[in-house]
């Protein structure tokens, strides 16, 4: 079974976005936090199969926001490093995945 781990960064990047589109309109942090937890959870079964684009990084896009997961996977365990929205310079993300 594999298993889903979240480094300190990636709970950050979830809580810096739920905000940011909670301070849009109430109700849209809960649901751009939902369809993340989803794509997040598909990892259990897809986990691996995502172009790697940074190092040893894979970067799953999400359905429904401009967001990608960034996460490694090895021994049964998925560990996501980064949620990033891809709206970012492509600088910022590159010095976001190196932290």
């Amino acid at each position: 079974m594999i298993t889903i781990r979240f480094s300190v960064g990636a709970y950050e990047d979830l809580d810096e976005a739920f905000h940011f589109y909670e301070r849009r309109e109430s109700g849209l942090g809960e649901y751009f936090r939902s369809c993340l937890n989803n794509d997040i959870e598909e990892l259990k079964i897809s986990a691996g199969i995502h172009p790697k684009t940074f190092k040893d990084y894979h970067r799953l896009l999400s359905r429904v926001f401009p967001y990608s997961i960034h996460y490694t996977f090895a021994d049964n365990e998925v560990a996501v490093w980064a949620v990033v929205d891809c709206r970012r310079h492509p600088d910022w993300i590159t010095n976001r995945l190196e932290r």
